[in-house]
């Protein structure tokens, strides 16, 4: 039960970060993973800076979606730079 929580948080997280960061999501697949990663990543950052986002949803939901952000930011600067002539 608690994949399916997982997977749920990270949709969403990879929604609000998407609209936030894009416009726009990137599809329920996209958004699954890109959630799913930020979720990984977020919680590795604030563990590492010893911060806590408080329990429950809400928290898994912030600290997820700030961690979605910092993936498709250094994702995005990453193709940037790969790609300018």
């Amino acid at each position: 039960m608690q994949f399916v929580w997982f997977v749920l948080i990270g949709l969403v997280a990879g929604w609000l970060a998407g609209t936030l960061m894009k416009g726009g999501g990137f599809g329920v697949i996209g958004d699954i993973a890109v959630g799913v990663l930020g979720a990984l990543l977020g919680g590795f950052l604030f563990s590492s800076l010893g911060l806590s986002a408080g329990g429950g949803l809400i928290g898994a939901v912030i600290v997820a979606t700030i961690g979605a952000i910092v993936l498709i930011f250094c994702y995005a600067s990453l193709n940037a730079r790969r790609f300018t002539p």
